[in-house]
């Protein structure tokens, strides 16, 4: 195998979902997906399935800073994606490793706060924390509608309200903000690119479904594959969108909650 033929490396940064749905599992899957070889850093243990999150055990900071080091020391990336952090002493950690090791190398960062099932997954200290101490590393941010208001304390969710949010968040440092509009109650899902050569709307039917577990986590990892793999960000943004799409349409409907997406379809 030649260099240029190698698959792209995605170090994911997130928690581990004892379900399978989100968290590392759903992005080991996506990354699989697309051809690009996943590494990962745990941040916490969940006990999780489609119907909740049950219970959460935070790693170490020491022990999550040991494993990005160790990924990033030997086989390097080309994309990085970070998830739940759940604390703000896990948000510094992960930042001040990330600083001073990765300036070239693309960070997608969502922003996860509250789970499908409504559990807290991000304090609030660690809110403040990530606005201050991540965002300025991040190529990208993709926050929903409830997050993009916690984050840059903007109400409503009309364009305008989203431009003037991702304005906002450019301004704490995001190279670029992609606000996901699934939380709306629109007949269409319109998520909005915010970046340095303007915006673009990236618009897809609403598919009646209750598999929806995972849906975040698995579009800021087919996003980083693209980064990764050199795609420009609005390609990237949109090849992830259409996965996203494609899974969700093939969930294979497990479980009695929100159920998870069917990763194994083609980009």
């Amino acid at each position: 195998m030649t260099v240029a033929s190698k698959a792209a490396r995605i170090l994911i940064i997130a928690g581990s979902d004892s379900s399978g749905g989100a968290g590392i599992q759903a992005g080991i899957k996506t990354a699989s997906a697309f051809g690009a070889y996943a590494m990962t850093a745990i941040t916490a243990v969940t006990v999780q399935n489609t119907k909740g999150v049950h219970a959460i055990h935070a790693v170490p900071p020491s022990i999550i800073r040991e494993q990005i080091l160790t990924a990033l020391s030997d086989i390097g990336a080309d994309a990085i994606v970070i998830g739940m952090l759940f604390s703000a002493p896990i948000v510094r950690m992960v930042a001040e490793t990330l600083a001073s090791l990765v300036r070239a190398v693309p960070i997608v960062v969502d922003p996860v706060m509250v789970s499908t099932s409504g559990t807290m997954l991000l304090d609030s200290h660690a809110v403040e924390t990530l606005k201050k101490r991540l965002l300025p590393l991040a190529a990208l941010v993709t926050p929903n509608i409830p997050e993009m208001h916690r984050l840059a304390q903007v109400k409503g969710s009309r364009r305008e309200d989203i431009r003037f949010a991702a304005g906002k968040l450019r301004a704490m440092g995001a190279g670029a903000v992609l606000v996901k509009g699934g939380h709306l109650t629109k007949s269409t899902i319109d998520d909005v690119l915010i970046w340095e050569k303007g915006e673009e709307i990236f618009a897809f039917p609403r598919i009646k479904t209750r598999h929806t577990h995972g849906t975040g986590c698995t579009l800021a990892t087919a996003i980083a594959c693209g980064l990764g793999q050199g795609l420009s960000l609005p390609l990237a943004v949109g090849r992830a969108r259409e996965y996203v799409q494609r899974a969700i349409a093939a969930a294979p409907g497990f479980g009695h909650g929100r159920g998870p997406l069917g990763h194994a379809v083609k980009p």
